[in-house]
C-alpha cells in the first residue's frame, strides 16, 4: 500500500541531501526519516540513497523516481495547502467594519455564515483607513477607493427614499406627483412629522437639492433618533415620515410595517463597495461576503 508519506519523505531528502536537515523541515525524527526512506525502498525494490560522510547521494533509481513523482507530488500538496487555507479562512475571526446605518440592512447578513466575527461601526473615510492599515479585513462602504494595498468590489446600488407610517393617507400625495406639482408636492412633505436620525440632516438637504433643486429644505426635524434602524421601528409604531436608504427600508416595507411615500426618479442611486486590503489568505473569505451581499442587495 502506497504511504504519501514516504514521498513526501523522499522528496525532501533528495532536496536537501541530508537525512538530518529533512528531519527539520518535516518536523519529525531523524530516525523516522531513515525508517521512512527504508521502507519505501523496501516497497520499490531499489536502494534509494547512497551515504557518505556529510548527507547522502541520490541513486540512479531515486532520481528516475523522483522524475516520476514530483510534479504529481507538487500538485498535491498545493491542494492540500489550498484546502488548509480555506478550513483556516472559514473558521478564524474576521473583522468587518460598517456603518452603523448599514448593519442592520447588510452587515447582519453576515452573522450565521461565519464563526466568528468581530464588527465595528465607522463612517467611509475611517473604514477606509482602518482597513488600509490592516486593522481591520473588509469594509462596506458607499464611496469606492482602490490603492495600491486595497481593493473593492461593487455589490449593488441603493437610493435615498421618503418612507412613512401606515396611517399616512397618501391620496393626495400621489395626485400631486402625478401632476409633477413640485411646489404642492414639497409643502404636502413640510406639514408631515418629520424623523430624522442625524441632527444636521445632511441627507435630507442632498434629497432636496437633487429632487427640488434647492440647497435648503424648510423642513423642521420633529424627533432625531441617532439611529437609522431605530428612526424606522420609531415611525412604524407612530404617525410621521423619515428619509431613509431604500435598503434599510427594505424590510419595514415588505412586513408592511411602513409604507413607500415617495421614491423619486430624481434621485440618483449610490453604489455600495466591499473593500479590504490585498491579502491573498482573505480571498475565499471576501468571495464569499461579496455572494451573500451581493444577493441582498439584489
Amino acid at each position: 500500500m502506497v504511504n504519501l508519506e514516504w514521498y513526501r519523505t523522499f522528496k525532501s531528502v533528495y532536496k536537501n541531501g541530508n537525512f538530518s536537515l529533512a528531519a527539520q523541515e518535516l518536523f519529525i525524527s531523524q530516525p523516522a526519516v531513515s525508517q521512512q526512506i527504508a521502507m519505501l525502498e523496501a516497497h520499490v525494490g531499489y536502494k534509494l540513497f547512497n551515504r557518505k560522510s556529510k548527507g547522502v547521494d541520490p541513486t540512479e533509481y531515486a532520481k528516475l523516481l523522483n522524475n516520476l513523482i514530483i510534479d504529481a507530488l507538487d500538485r498535491l500538496e498545493n491542494v492540500e495547502n489550498g484546502f488548509r487555507a480555506k478550513a483556516f479562512n472559514a473558521n478564524r475571526l474576521i473583522t468587518v467594519g460598517v456603518s452603523k446605518d448599514f448593519y442592520s440592512s447588510l452587515a447582519s447578513a453576515l452573522v450565521g455564515q461565519f464563526d466568528y466575527i468581530d464588527f465595528s461601526f465607522h463612517e467611509n473615510e475611517a473604514l477606509f483607513e482602518l482597513v488600509n492599515a490592516k486593522k481591520i479585513d473588509f469594509a462596506i462602504v458607499n464611496q469606492q477607493y482602490d490603492t495600491f494595498d486595497t481593493f473593492s468590489s461593487k455589490l449593488g446600488m441603493i437610493k435615498q427614499v421618503i418612507v412613512g407610517s401606515t396611517a399616512i393617507d397618501q391620496k393626495q400625495f400621489k395626485s400631486l406627483i402625478k401632476a409633477a406639482d413640485n411646489e404642492a408636492i414639497e409643502h404636502w412633505l413640510n406639514e408631515q412629522i418629520w424623523f430624522t436620525h442625524d441632527a444636521g440632516i445632511p441627507h435630507v438637504k442632498l434629497f432636496w437639492l437633487h429632487v427640488f433643486d434647492k440647497k435648503r429644505p424648510a423642513i423642521i426635524p420633529n424627533y432625531i433618533i441617532p439611529s437609522e434602524f431605530k428612526m424606522l421601528s420609531t415611525i412604524a409604531k407612530s404617525t410621521g415620515v423619515g428619509l431613509t436608504w431604500n435598503c434599510n427600508a427594505k424590510s419595514f416595507l415588505d412586513s408592511g410595517m411602513l409604507q413607500m411615500i415617495w421614491d423619486s426618479e430624481k434621485m440618483p442611486e449610490t453604489a455600495v463597495y466591499l473593500l479590504s486590503n490585498k491579502n491573498d489568505h482573505l480571498k475565499g473569505v471576501f468571495d464569499k461576503i461579496e455572494t451573500i451581499l451581493k444577493a441582498v442587495l439584489k
